[in-house]
């Protein structure tokens, strides 16, 4: 299973989920149909299907374009989003096969949006660790904003469902906002060796034009404080208790930070 990152837009990411014995491939969230395509062309890949993560159209403003473009493509997206071009609605723990060694669950991950859907992908090969797109659930370091949903369902959508996969799962994000979101958890957790290590490689990696995803499961539950909201030092920076109630104050602080 290879994953190629394509970048779309100012700061999105679209994905191409390949399969490398067939080149059966998905495409997650391609805004961009033409971009998208192309990057498959040059994978020698054969896109079949499409993964939304949700309604928002820098994630699905693709998908119409995509199924003018592939005869009987697959364009999936939550049973709870109005998703465009949606042909193969989802709801939480639905399993579909991408290829004959690939196969993808999905998982609701509401809060950004109601119906938000995240993609967990595994392969038959023993040698691939497993992935899972996030959209704009869960980045590196950081969440979404609280567009349709609660303070609950993030801490569901993160601390419960996504935090319950194996740590070694890679993490693909809808956007590029990595160094951004380290700044904000350095202000809530500056004591984390994790955390401090972590942007040392971002702020290089930026400063070289390169991507910082992946990342992993096991990491984020490391230095990603919406990932950790039942820890001491961020009850502190807080002034709250339960983890829910931290998970709301983080996400009033990070809205009212500058940056996203």
């Amino acid at each position: 299973m290879r994953i190629v990152p394509v970048p779309c837009l100012e700061d999105n990411y679209s994905y191409l989920i390949i399969d490398e014995e067939t080149g059966d491939a998905a495409a997650v969230d391609p805004v961009w149909p033409e971009q998208v395509l192309q990057a498959a062309q040059l994978e020698g890949a054969n896109v079949k299907a499409v993964l939304t993560t949700h309604h928002h159209w820098d994630h699905a403003g693709g998908n119409n374009g995509m199924k003018k473009l592939l005869k009987d493509v697959k364009v999936y997206g939550g049973v709870k989003d109005k998703v465009e071009g949606c042909t193969h609605p989802v709801q939480h723990h639905d399993e579909f096969p991408l290829s004959s060694s690939i196969r993808v669950k999905a998982l609701e991950t509401s809060c950004h949006t109601k119906g938000h859907i995240s993609y967990f992908v595994t392969s038959s090969d023993p040698d691939d660790k497993p992935a899972v797109f996030t959209g704009d659930t869960l980045f590196i370091g950081g969440c979404g904003r609280f567009f349709e949903g609660t303070p609950d369902q993030m801490y569901e959508s993160l601390c419960v469902t996504l935090a319950s996969l194996p740590p070694d799962t890679r993490v693909y994000c809808g956007h590029e906002y990595t160094q951004k979101n380290l700044e904000f958890a350095l202000t809530v957790d500056p004591k984390n060796e994790v955390l401090v290590k972590k942007m040392t490689w971002v702020q290089q990696q930026r400063k070289d034009k390169k991507a910082t995803v992946p990342s992993t499961i096991g990491d984020e539950l490391e230095f990603n404080p919406f990932m950790r909201v039942d820890k001491k030092s961020l009850q502190a920076a807080t002034g709250k208790e339960s983890p829910i109630d931290v998970m709301a104050a983080l996400r009033h602080m990070k809205d009212n930070f500058k940056g996203r």
